[in-house]
């Protein structure tokens, strides 16, 4: 049997007015955490690149200081057999980060200064310190790996807030020193 009383209504948390206050509140609150939490992103992204640029740049310069001097070669040859060895290591030491045009390019000509030798974004310096004589096999000396890396920003809002390269990318740099064995 139905009772003859209508269903009790749910009483109002308050006047008419309060009754979308906690959406506006909830839409306040969730803007800048939105934001907080697409800059935790983009920043571990970021941070992710350089890691992994910065084990890759050690790896090449590891692989530059214990290059083994052919003696069937000149020293500019052999120079270049390094810097290969370098560029190799480094491209597979990248994992997953783009190997090509626009993050990251290198190409098969190298161009040099004096001991700074350039590939696109790769650069090979070797350094005489002092107290060490300038040899053929480079024993002694100092390599410099540094390896220039163009991050894409996904963000928008925090792509603002960083520094940009002509691409509109953010341009992280790894760079390694070892001794040439």
């Amino acid at each position: 049997m139905r009772s003859a009383r209508p269903l009790a209504r749910r009483a109002s948390s308050g006047p008419a007015g309060e009754r979308g206050q906690s959406l506006v509140e909830f839409a306040l609150v969730l803007t800048p955490l939105f934001l907080i939490l697409l800059g935790i992103i983009q920043f571990g992204f970021i941070f992710n690149t350089y890691v992994t640029l910065t084990n890759a740049t050690r790896e090449a310069a590891r692989e530059g200081s214990i290059y083994v001097y052919d003696l069937t070669l000149t020293k500019s040859q052999n120079d270049l057999v390094r810097n290969e060895g370098i560029r190799a290591s480094l491209l597979a030491s990248m994992n997953l980060l783009g190997k090509t045009a626009p993050q990251f390019s290198t190409s098969g000509t190298w161009t040099s200064s004096g001991t700074t030798f350039t590939n696109g974004d790769l650069t090979v310096v070797y350094a005489i310190p002092a107290g060490i004589t300038d040899s053929d096999p480079r024993k002694g000396q100092r390599i410099t790996v540094t390896a220039r890396y163009h991050q894409d920003l996904i963000v928008p809002l925090i792509a603002d807030l960083l520094p940009r390269d002509l691409g509109g990318r953010l341009a992280l740099l790894g760079e390694v020193t070892m001794v040439i064995n």
